[in-house]
């Protein structure tokens, strides 16, 4: 059994083979899932576990090359934009992902191309995240 890291075994399967430049989605409780997308669902309730929760294990599992966002959350939910933000401007690899916005229209077409989603309880609009893998050595 592990004794460190993220124990969901569906998210450590993901994490393990993916690849340079291949994405996952940290997304809310709302966010429509492709059919063809692998959907982690760890939504137990409202607001649980929230998206900065998730985020925060997943980031420290993972080698993060860019972020994702809608664009929307600049004006609909800057107190979450500022909260992830601060999250990779933290980090102690001490190399900052490239940040990149996008409409929600176009984030939602990008979880088809995520080898999986991860549903979060968070209830708090445009909470969704694209995470770019980046290459863990070199």
């Amino acid at each position: 059994m592990k004794r460190h890291g993220i124990l969901n075994s569906d998210i450590s399967r993901v994490l393990t083979y993916m690849g340079h430049t291949d994405r996952i989605c940290i997304g809310d409780c709302g966010l429509p899932i492709p059919e063809e997308t692998e959907r982690i669902d760890l939504a137990l309730r409202f607001g649980v576990p929230s998206f900065m929760e998730v985020l925060r294990e997943v980031g420290e599992d993972m080698k993060i090359e860019k972020i994702i966002l809608a664009e929307e959350i600049k004006t609909q939910n800057p107190q979450m934009l500022e909260s992830v933000l601060a999250y990779f401007n933290g980090l102690e690899t001490g190399f900052k992902p490239e940040v990149e916005f996008v409409t929600h229209v176009e984030l939602k077409a990008l979880t088809g191309e995520c080898k999986a989603v991860i549903r979060t309880g968070e209830t708090t609009p445009y909470a969704n995240v694209i995470l770019q893998s980046g290459c863990i050595f070199g």
